[in-house]
Order: C-alpha cells, then structure tokens, then sequence
C-alpha cells in the first residue's frame, strides 16, 4: 500500500481565514476559504483590528470544514502546516496559535510557511508536470518578485518592487478614480471597455537593477491626470484610465519576467499571487512566453488570491525537506522569501 504524507495548512496572513487539507504536495483533498472582503469594502481597504477578531471567530469552523470536508480523520494527517509571515501580524497570530495548538492537542508536527513561497506553490497543484527550477513572477497586493525557483525549498531573488507592489497600485488608483475596494478585479473588469492606449502612462525600468519594479511613478502619473482634468475642468474616462493604466503595469510585469527567464536560462515561466488572476496579465504574459520558446503556466484563480492549499503544498516539501517549527513559532510581518525561522531537524 502507497504511504501518503497529508498535511494540514492554514492561512490568515490577511483578511481570508482558511483551511485545507493537501495530500502528496499535489492533491487537495479540501480547501475552504472565509473571505472578508464584504466587511472591509466599506473601509477602502482592510482594518487590521477589524481582520483580527473576525479570524478568531471563524478559524475553527474553517479547521473543522476542511477535516469534515476531506473525508479523513486526525490519525491519517502528518503534520499542521501554517502560515507565519509575511502578512498583518494580528491576523497571523491567530492562525498561528490555531496551528499550534492543533499541532500540540494531536500530537503532531509543526511546519511554518512563507506565505509568498506559498504562492509559488500554488503551482503546483493543477501543473503535476512543474518541477524546478523555474522563474516565478509574484504580483500581490504588498509584493511584486521575480523569483526562481531552484529547488522546492530553495528560492532566489532576481528581482523585487522598490516601492508600490503591482496590487497596491492597483488598489489605490482604483480609489482614485472611484471603483472602491478591491482594485485589481475592478480595474480589470473596467479596462475591457476602455483603450490602453489612450493615455500614454510611464513603464519604470531600473538600469542599475534591470529586473526590479516600481509603480509608485505610475500610480503618481494617474493622479496627476485626474487633477489635471479636474482643474481644467475636462471630462475623465475612467474605461480609458483603468485600461492605461493596467496596460502599463502588465508590460512592465511582462517584459522583466520575460527577460528574467532568458537570462537564468529558465525554460519555465510561472505567475503566482493574486494579481495573477488578472485576464489581461495571463494573456500578455503567456504571448510573451511563447514567443521567448518557454513553457507558462499560472494557477486558477482561486489558488491565486490567498488560500490554504497553497500553504498545504508549500508545507509538504517542507515537510519533505526536514523542517520542524517547535511551539515557540511566532508570527514574523516582515518575513523575507527564502528566510527561515523555524527550526529544522
């Protein structure tokens, strides 16, 4: 009989709550997610304090659905894989102490998870054929990277944001031209009807760092339009900003991993993180691939916007790989892809 190594993950870096249980570093067996954006739409943005509590009432209902829901019970799961960083730290905390209790009361493992490297394990889950290395393109609300991916539990930076992420510049333009919160699905939803070449926004490309971004002289350029038009007293197309603007951001994006790739002699090109669900971003990014002769794949959009499954995967290899997070694991904001802090046996 085939020996199965399932693992118990749990998110709650930001403001999702979720649970999933994963078999083999492949199989979801569940993957429930409680979302908040509802509660925070109204604030523009996600309160921490708001985030917090609401994970405290929910991380046990998700836990107990992703065990119903896999149809295993305690003795078939191996270890309790969580997030610890990067992330809300409040909302992290809670996830944590969930994980560690769970790992205590079962007498089972602990694993702590990147959550970035998470989102590069997304990839995984619907593409059995990936194996590394590959290049990993990382666009999510507090973080843009260029990552290859050397081994399963072996990252390295190629490229990194010097200020605004891909989805923080999507988030705050959004506001400014008043589709609320969250930008990215609204800005993409928006640009169908507008033309992205319209208005002819700024590609930032650093030559002393030629795979880095920055959006903030992007996001500083919409603003300055929409002034404009408001003193001049001219008419705004918001269909014409969103797709300008989300066209700039998607070449930027595109033509950094692209080159990236070539350059680290990657044959494989992957998106992760929730700027990944974006339809006009997998549609360049994958032209662009093809065309370079690499091999693109992305997740679906569920595994793009945070979840558990994710954190499952990224658990099992490093499960796989000897690590052991004792009880003293705590939550750490600012963890960096590829820092470990736990404890590795």
């Amino acid at each position: 009989m085939t020996r199965h190594t399932t693992i118990l993950a749990i998110e709650s870096s930001c403001d999702e709550t979720a649970a999933a249980v994963v078999r083999d570093g492949r199989e979801v067996l569940s993957n429930i997610i409680y979302s908040q954006i509802d509660l925070h739409t109204i604030y523009g943005g996600v309160v921490p304090e708001i985030a917090s509590r609401k994970h405290v009432e929910k991380i046990n209902q998700v836990v107990k659905s992703a065990i119903t829901e896999s149809g295993l019970g305690w003795d078939e799961i191996d270890a309790v894989a969580v997030t610890y960083g990067p992330g809300l730290v409040g909302a992290l905390l809670v996830g944590v102490s969930a994980a560690k209790a769970l790992a205590y009361a079962k007498g089972k493992p602990l694993v702590g998870v990147n959550h970035i490297e998470g989102h590069i394990a997304a990839n995984y889950i619907e593409h059995p054929e990936l194996e590394p290395p590959f290049m990993c393109m990382v666009a999510s609300g507090g973080h843009s990277h260029l990552v290859k991916v050397t081994d399963y539990h072996t990252f390295e930076i190629i490229g990194r944001t010097r200020d605004d992420a891909a989805g923080e510049a999507f988030d705050k333009v959004a506001r400014a031209i008043g589709l609320g919160y969250p930008g990215g699905p609204k800005i993409d939803a928006l640009s169908k009807e507008g033309d992205p070449k319209a208005i002819a926004f700024p590609r930032a490309f650093m030559e002393d760092a030629p795979y880095d971004f920055s959006f903030s002289g992007l996001k500083s350029a919409v603003l300055n339009y929409l002034n404009g038009c408001e003193m001049k007293h001219l008419p705004v197309n918001k269909a014409d900003v969103a797709a300008s603007f989300q066209a700039a951001v998607v070449d930027v994006l595109v033509d950094n991993s692209i080159r990236a790739a070539v350059a680290h002699g990657c044959k494989t090109l992957t998106l992760a993180g929730g700027v990944a669900s974006n339809g006009t971003l997998r549609a360049a990014m994958k032209e662009a691939a093809e065309q370079a002769g690499l091999h693109f794949c992305y997740p679906s959009p569920v595994y793009c916007t945070d979840n558990a499954a994710m954190i499952g995967v990224a658990g099992y290899y490093a499960y796989q790989a000897g690590v052991r997070s004792g009880l003293h694991l705590n939550a750490v904001p600012n963890l960096a892809i590829g820092e470990d802090r736990t404890c590795t046996s």
